[in-house]
């Protein structure tokens, strides 16, 4: 009875060691995948001022009438971020709560951008509660950044730098054109394709 025992409980020491050493091996594995899988990233697009070029400030007003230019130099301001947008795009109305937490964690100075009708973007901005932000209307801004489709994200530095930019449609994304920034790259698809240039 007592033999019967001991060897039970060697038996389950060495299963519980063989579990432990293939949780390790598990854990390397994903360790592994981490690093190789690309994160997901803003989708860059073609045209407008590209990333690296300093922005043209763009005289324009707010919906309230007050005279704003976005792009260009801002002294002050470390970092900046043009939120594109519509009233008539669901992705903007999801992603909206999302750059105002985003813009909040990371100390960004957020502007709205759409071009629509008064009334729309008035619903939108109390719907929102976008009061506390710039909201630009008018497609001045759209034409100087070659904004196709939205959401829209660019970000600037406070010379009006495009750090920056690329269709955005979850949180992910917004903080990956921060993540871009500081990792000197021009976008998440830049630094996959180095990764497989290295790799090669």
């Amino acid at each position: 009875m007592m033999t019967a025992l001991i060897v039970s409980q060697g038996i389950s020491w060495v299963i519980i060691a063989l579990l432990v050493v293939a949780l390790l091996a598990l854990a390397r594995q994903v360790g592994v995948l981490h690093m190789r899988v690309a994160p997901a990233g803003a989708l860059t697009t073609a045209g407008g001022p590209a990333v690296g070029a300093t922005s043209q400030a763009v005289a324009s007003h707010t919906l309230d009438g007050a005279a704003i230019s976005v792009g260009g130099a801002a002294r002050g301001t470390p970092l900046r971020l043009l939120m594109f947008v519509s009233a008539s795009c669901p992705l903007c109305k999801n992603l909206i709560p999302m750059a105002k937490s985003f813009a909040r964690d990371e100390r960004v100075a957020l502007t709205f951008v759409g071009d629509d009708t008064v009334d729309a973007q008035r619903e939108m901005i109390a719907r929102h509660g976008l009061e506390a932000y710039p909201f630009v209307n008018g497609p001045e801004v759209g034409q100087a950044f070659a904004v196709g489709k939205l959401p829209f994200a660019v970000l600037l530095d406070d010379q009006g730098v495009v750090l920056s930019k690329g269709l955005v449609n979850s949180r992910e994304h917004l903080e990956s054109l921060v993540i871009a920034h500081e990792m000197g790259v021009h976008s998440v698809q830049d630094y996959v394709a180095r990764m497989h240039g290295a790799v090669a």
